[in-house]
């Protein structure tokens, strides 16, 4: 029996792809589909990075393929494309930076930033070009968990600054600045403002997929400014599983959504407490809370996070789970939230403002 490239789009349209859950014919992501007698050829491009799924995806395309009766030699070319994806109306995108992930909390200690430095390095992980900007002026943390304190930024112009890197991804912080950590930032918020726009948009960020901001947290007036400001393709909100941390993550998800800023989903970070020493499972701090607020708000459950001992030492210790302990469990879950995140971004309207030309009109 003779191939056809309809046969080739039937035998596609049965593989379901496990991060998007859809098919690779409707997702558009089969290309250049050839056929040659009964040997078949095609691209598969994945708009989200899967440095640990293509080796899978490559071998399920092909085993569909030659499922096909008659099957000859099936190749497939499984790639990443990552693209500039929408932000808020009349902002404009950040020069060598693509898309923007803003972590938040409606309030402190929920373990925000803990949650923006492993999404940051799972992103990585799965071969993403990964920036991470720590936005807490007043709580720089970022530093002390990239194992980056006591470090400064070099600028070859005395202008701009170069970011750091550790564990594979770019990094600002307004604690490389700082001589003394130790000293209280006494700033009122239009300063804050404006040193949290100075570092991110005088930071030469080299071509990078994704920019992770970790947030201030509340939503006072240093988290509007940015919101409005700060070109932002989506944003994460993080919270507890008790209802004081849900009531003030609730008014983080409705600041976004009245600055146009789509929420990407919900992570619940301690979320089940397991004993170190008997293993024994308790939900010290409610049940079930971050999920009700999702389906309450209609967005996306991202996942939930146990508390545990591991991940504070390890973040203390500047080697985050995901690169401190890679194999874990919490690791395997912050990569599975970094792969929906940036699935999700991939299925946003693509930004297209580079395609049009600037219009200049002269008198001539």
């Amino acid at each position: 029996m003779t191939i056809s490239v309809a046969d080739v789009h039937t035998a596609l349209q049965s593989l379901i792809d496990p991060n998007t859950q859809k098919d690779y014919v409707s997702s558009k992501a089969a290309r250049n589909i050839k056929v040659d007698g009964n040997d078949v050829s095609l691209d598969i491009e994945l708009g989200y990075p899967a440095k640990t799924q293509i080796d899978a995806i490559r071998t399920r395309v092909i085993a569909a393929i030659k499922a096909l009766p008659g099957a000859g030699n099936v190749s497939a070319n499984v790639y990443v494309k990552i693209v500039s994806h929408t932000v808020q109306r009349g902002v404009k995108l950040l020069p060598g930076v693509k898309n923007i992930i803003a972590v938040a909390s409606g309030k402190g200690g929920v373990g925000k930033s803990t949650t923006a430095v492993n999404l940051a390095l799972a992103l990585a992980q799965e071969g993403a070009t990964v920036g991470l900007l720590d936005a807490d002026i007043y709580g720089p943390s970022q530093p002390q968990m990239l194992g980056l304190a006591g470090k400064q930024p070099e600028s070859k112009d005395g202008q701009s600054l170069e970011p750091l890197e550790a564990h594979g991804i770019q990094a600002m912080s307004i604690g490389f600045l700082l001589e003394d950590v130790e000293t209280p930032m006494v700033w009122r918020g239009p300063m804050v403002t404006q040193a949290l726009e100075q570092l991110l948009r005088d930071t030469n960020w080299r071509d990078v997929d994704y920019l992770v901001i970790d947030m201030p947290p509340g939503t006072g007036d240093t988290q509007l400014t940015l919101s409005q400001k700060v070109p932002v393709t989506g944003a994460v909100v993080v919270t507890t599983p008790q209802d004081i941390a849900l009531i003030d993550a609730r008014k983080g998800l409705k600041m976004f959504e009245k600055v146009g800023i789509p929420i990407l989903g919900i992570v619940e970070n301690m979320s089940i407490h397991i004993c170190s020493k008997c293993g024994h499972e308790e939900h010290i701090f409610g049940h079930g809370g971050g999920e009700q607020m999702c389906k309450d708000y209609d967005v996306e459950f991202l996942g939930a996070l146990p508390l545990e001992l591991a991940i504070r030492e390890m973040a203390d210790t500047g080697k985050p789970t995901v690169v401190g302990a890679p194999d874990s469990r919490p690791a395997e879950i912050y990569r599975a939230i970094a792969r929906r995140v940036a699935v999700k971004i991939a299925d946003k309207a693509k930004d297209l403002t580079a395609k049009f030309p600037n219009i200049v009109v002269q008198n001539t």
